[in-house]
């Protein structure tokens, strides 16, 4: 396959659009559309779903995006060995929101300032979509939230979930119970959600943000209740287990793509260490 239409392509999916994509590729955008149309050609099928400037992939864009990334990494990897050229190995790490906090990222810039021979590729997202780049290959590690005891992981965590709000919000009055909650597909926003509704209590969703920064202003500006971790509690934000149903524990997953290289692996023991650490500490 033409490596360079494999180029453009992964471009389009990771800048999110034809513009965008030519300007990392150094190219027009109807020059990289051309190229889209040329590699749909080769393969008989489409491989974007276009919607004025936004794109997504169909599934079968889905199935060669995987193929394509590995194709252009092995690609680096033989010219580099064929040169002679010193190896930087990328690693793609995915993160929840609720982790991209200055600790963590403190600790994973440590570990790329320790190994020059490693690039990182850091991603953070809800973890549903951190799930599916692991099931592509478009992730190396990644930290995910899940049902307990679902698939294999280098190293799992409970997480004991809290019902948090402002210390200005009436819970008793409120009905239906405003939440406020990470986008659809959020282990904790379905757990919310089948807690209220196995109770007989309605439900409205009054704040909805991707980012947790987003989630903690709203609670402490009062707009509703949130069902979060503990270490996502901020200033101005209360308890309310005793004025809501009860919720079972979810788990916090490190999962890695084997077979892991080397630096993949390095990487991933020091994402355990502070997983580790961090438990201990809230647990105090």
């Amino acid at each position: 396959m033409d490596l360079d239409l494999l180029h453009s392509f992964v471009s389009v999916v990771d800048a999110g659009g034809f513009t965008a994509a030519g300007e990392r590729v150094h190219r027009s955008q109807s020059t990289v559309s051309q190229q889209i149309r040329k590699l749909e050609e080769s393969l008989d099928c489409a491989l974007f779903i276009r919607e004025g400037r936004q794109v997504s992939l169909t599934e079968d864009g889905e199935r060669l995006l995987g193929y394509a990334r590995r194709m252009l990494a092995l690609s680096t990897e033989v010219r580099e060995a064929v040169s002679g050229r010193k190896r930087v190995d990328v690693i793609r790490l995915g993160i929840p929101d609720d982790f991209a906090a200055d600790t963590l990222t403190a600790v994973v810039s440590q570990f790329a300032l320790s190994r020059p021979d490693v690039r990182l590729s850091v991603r953070c997202d809800l973890t549903a979509s951190l799930a599916r780049g692991l099931e592509r290959g478009d992730l190396d590690v990644a930290l995910i939230k899940r049902e307990p005891g679902t698939g294999g992981a280098l190293a799992t965590w409970r997480e004991n979930l809290h019902w948090i709000c402002s210390p200005s919000l009436d819970l008793a009055g409120a009905e239906p119970v405003p939440l406020v909650a990470f986008p659809q597909g959020c282990i904790y926003r379905n757990r919310a959600i089948h807690a209220l509704e196995a109770a007989g209590r309605h439900w409205r969703i009054a704040y909805e943000s991707p980012n947790l920064l987003g989630l903690q202003a709203a609670l402490a500006g009062g707009l509703g209740v949130a069902l979060l971790e503990r270490r996502c509690i901020g200033a101005g934000h209360r308890i309310v287990d005793a004025e809501l149903p009860a919720v079972p524990p979810t788990e916090l997953a490190l999962c890695v793509v084997e077979p892991a290289r080397e630096p993949v692996r390095r990487l991933a023991m020091t994402i355990e260490d502070f997983c580790e650490k961090e438990t201990t500490r809230l647990a105090a």
